[in-house]
Order: C-alpha cells, then sequence, then structure tokens
C-alpha cells in the first residue's frame, strides 16, 4: 500500500480530503442558502412594513425554516438586522465604487464618490434613489447599534472609508487638493454627507435641506481645491 493510501498516514488518503471537502462544500452550500432566506424574509418585512417592528416567528414563517434552524445562524433579532445592515453597506460600497470607476480624475472621482453616498444616505420614502430595499429603518437601526458597538459598526464601514481615504491621497498627490491629513479629511466627509439624512428629517421645507451638490460643495471647499 502506498503512504497515500495508507489508513494510519496521519494527513489521511487523497480520496478522503476530496470526499470532505465535498460534503463540507455541499453543507456550506445548503447553509448559505438557508441564511439568504432568512435574509430575503427579513427584507421583505420591513419592505412592507417600513419598519424593522417584526418577529424572529414571522421571519420564520415566511422564509419557511424552523425556529431552532433561525438560531442556528443568529443570536437573535438584532444579530439578523446588522447582518442586513452589512448586506445593504456592502451593496453600497460596491456601488460606490462602480461609480468612482467611472471616472478618471482626481477631483471628478472625489465628486462621485460624495454624491453617491448621498444618494445611498438619503433612504426616505420614495426619494429613495439607491438600493433594493426600504434602507430608512436599518438606518435608524445603524444610529442605534453605532451607540452600542461603535466599533462593529466600523469595521463595516471599513472598505467605504479605504476607498474615500484612497481617493483624497491619489487628489492630494495630483496637487487637486490640498490638505495636511488625508485621514482626517476623509472623516469630515463622511460625517458631513452620512447623517445629512438625519438632519434633514429636521427641516420642514424641502427646498431648504441639503442635496447631494450642496453636500460637495460644501466638502470640496474645505478640500481647498
Amino acid at each position: 500500500m502506498s503512504r497515500l493510501e495508507d489508513p494510519h498516514d496521519g494527513d489521511g488518503p487523497a480520496w478522503r480530503h476530496r470526499a470532505l471537502s465535498k460534503s463540507l462544500s455541499a453543507a456550506r452550500s445548503r447553509a448559505e442558502q438557508r441564511v439568504q432566506r432568512l435574509l430575503d424574509a427579513a427584507f421583505d418585512l420591513i419592505d412592507e412594513r417600513g419598519t424593522t417592528e417584526f418577529t424572529i416567528q414571522e421571519v420564520v414563517e415566511r422564509s419557511k425554516q424552523s425556529l431552532r434552524g433561525f438560531y442556528q445562524y443568529f443570536d437573535g433579532k438584532d444579530e439578523l438586522l446588522f447582518a442586513l445592515l452589512e448586506e445593504s453597506i456592502r451593496e453600497s460600497a460596491a456601488d460606490i465604487r462602480q461609480a468612482v470607476e467611472a471616472e478618471s480624475e482626481p477631483i471628478a472621482r472625489l465628486r462621485a464618490f460624495t454624491i453617491r453616498l448621498h444618494e445611498w444616505c438619503e433612504p426616505l420614502g420614495k426619494r429613495r434613489k439607491r438600493g433594493a430595499h426600504n434602507r430608512f429603518p436599518l438606518s435608524e437601526f445603524s444610529l442605534q447599534i453605532a451607540i452600542r458597538d461603535p466599533e462593529r459598526v466600523a469595521a463595516v464601514m471599513g472598505p467605504i472609508s479605504r476607498l474615500l481615504v484612497d481617493l483624497l491621497d491619489a487628489a492630494a498627490t495630483a496637487g487637486a487638493i490640498h490638505v495636511a491629513d488625508t485621514q482626517r479629511a476623509a472623516v469630515l466627509i463622511q460625517q458631513t454627507v452620512m447623517y445629512g439624512w438625519l438632519m434633514n428629517r429636521l427641516v420642514p421645507n424641502p427646498r431648504l435641506r441639503v442635496t447631494a451638490e450642496d453636500a460637495w460643495a460644501f466638502c470640496l471647499h474645505g478640500l481647498g481645491a
């Protein structure tokens, strides 16, 4: 018997590794499908009701799964909502990057980032421009979780934050903007844009609310461009 087929070999025969790999891959695929059905069901409930006021049992019934199955993947409702928030942020990050990559000049790329981020952060009713789902309830949830666990939210926002820093570094290197600290500038831009939707809710006259172009003009001035 060859070493490869030796049952006493600590590494095990190659066929065993192949069989186990296929088994694990199949199990992972089934688990991913079950989780996706739970996420889809929760998104459907949010879209229908415009709120996160639903029960785990309603999600389970709509996804045609068991309560026991739900708790195999999520510790509770907050964990489910955070997963929905992550999905929404992942979708927005991909869309923002696509908008940026359609431009070639440093300032145009920064503008594309700022405008598209503002559109993603304006989730109110029919004025929503981006995304497959109603993000307003998740935006409210994000504020709650940010207070309790800011590091977790910051980690999820990481790809968007890093993209902005890269854009600012490139623009500074090209001499298109004049800032001493691009990381701090990135924080200021994100804070200016991302929470504009919250403050806009306090402005009763729609014509006085901050638009994407308003936010970009303000940020551009701050960058010394």
